[in-house]
């Protein structure tokens, strides 16, 4: 019998180590489901970006172990080699975003299993300019948050470390004044965040870009924070961002778009997947409909 191929790839530090403690079980699951499987724990950021290119379509199957950020690296590899072999996801970050869109289990025997068991899913993906990134690009208010994040914290505290770290930027916002290029309407303001997303968390906050997500619908959401001129209106901008909001205040901007323009006249840092994405003046967001296939 010919057994189908499988490309393991772990991040061996994500989530305080947790994968070691599972490996065998995870392993054992792969190979009672058919797989012949190849391992490979990562030694290095961009490492799995580098590997996928080279390994994607010699298997039939790839799954990943890490955090958003491993998870990001393996599916700009697949689209910079063209590839469509379906990705399996076992969550093992701080926070795991996508996967709680995907509904994949946080137990990472549970997600093994979904991972060779589910059901494939086609989902979107963004195009940044020449980059990718799977749900959120973000510019602004804590989008650095994730990625200056001492990573001891992460491991001991977990989701609360980027809450400590963000608490210390309440005071000190800055703003960027942009034009924006969206569904036919040029927008002009003062922005202090702006997210395009396509997910139903975004940094461990669920609701955050509504309540109408879907991820394989070619749309992405799209959420800008203007500037507040007083405490009151950071107030009720707060308001709206942590609790189930109606999208009526005047400080937010929502929509819904597969393709979008962002210019500024100073360069911008921007998050991508909560990694570092550059500074930009110009940048250019196209939605990939459907374009990598997930086991769910």
């Amino acid at each position: 019998m010919v057994r189908k191929k499988l490309y393991f790839l772990f991040n061996p530090t994500s989530g305080k180590g947790q994968i070691k403690s599972h490996l065998l079980e995870i392993v054992d699951i792969f190979v009672k489901a058919g797989y012949e499987v190849t391992i490979y724990p990562t030694q290095a950021q961009g490492d799995a970006l580098r590997l996928i290119p080279e390994v994607a379509d010699e298997y039939d199957l790839i799954v990943c172990s890490g955090g958003d950020g491993t998870l990001d690296e393996v599916v700009t590899g697949m689209i910079r080699c063209d590839s469509l072999t379906p990705v399996g996801y076992i969550p093992a970050g701080s926070t795991n975003d996508f996967a709680q869109s995907l509904h994949i289990p946080s137990n990472m025997v549970k997600a093994a299993d979904v991972a060779v068991n589910g059901r494939p899913f086609p989902c979107d993906v963004g195009a940044f300019n020449d980059d990718t990134f799977i749900y959120v690009a973000a510019f602004g208010l804590f989008t650095d948050v994730s990625y200056q994040t001492n990573q001891r914290l992460k491991n001991i505290f977990g989701h609360a470390a980027y809450v400590m770290e963000g608490a210390k930027r309440l005071y000190d916002i800055p703003s960027y004044y942009m034009e924006v290029e969206v569904n036919g309407e040029t927008i002009r303001d003062e922005f202090i965040y702006g997210m395009i997303s396509n997910s139903v968390s975004v940094g461990g906050v669920k609701n955050l870009a509504g309540k109408t997500v879907e991820l394989d619908d070619g749309l992405f959401e799209v959420t800008l924070i203007k500037m507040p001129q007083n405490p009151l209106q950071l107030n009720e901008i707060m308001t709206n961002l942590v609790m189930p909001r109606n999208c009526d205040t005047p400080y937010i901007y929502t929509c819904k778009t597969d393709h979008i323009e962002i210019h500024s006249e100073d360069c911008v840092p921007w998050t991508l997947d909560g990694e570092f994405g550059g500074e930009h003046k110009d940048v250019r967001i196209n939605n990939r409909c459907r374009r990598i296939t997930f086991m769910v």
